[in-house]
């Protein structure tokens, strides 16, 4: 009795959107950071005017993310935690890779 064995590959697709979200989850999570630099509704994917971008070149992401900054923090420091921080984030929880996270400072946030 000959037992054949047949390979199904599978793959799950990650929507834009859970990308979007995560990357805002972790860059608000950031100490320092103030918000967003712009609003996140439903057409802010669709008319590319989001300050969340997410560019697929096949499995791997490029993420822009807009951010406004609390007076009197590092810019620096901040961009790079939020750098780290999506990066990590949105690799851990859907497993898609990140090639580079670009932080945009859209402006200061004076409290």
């Amino acid at each position: 009795m000959e037992v054949s064995k047949e390979v199904v590959k599978s793959r799950l697709k990650i929507s834009d959107d859970v990308i979007i979200t995560i990357a805002r989850l972790a860059a608000l999570d950031v100490k320092g950071v103030a918000g967003l630099g712009g609003e996140i509704n439903k057409l802010s994917k669709i008319s590319k005017s989001g300050p969340i971008k997410i560019s697929m070149m096949g499995d791997v992401a490029a993420i822009d993310i807009s951010i406004k900054v609390k007076n009197g923090e590092k810019v620096c420091n901040i961009a790079q935690d939020v750098q780290t921080a999506v990066k990590e984030n949105v690799q851990n929880m859907t497993g898609v890779t990140v090639a580079r996270v670009n932080v945009i400072i859209s402006g200061v946030v004076f409290e």
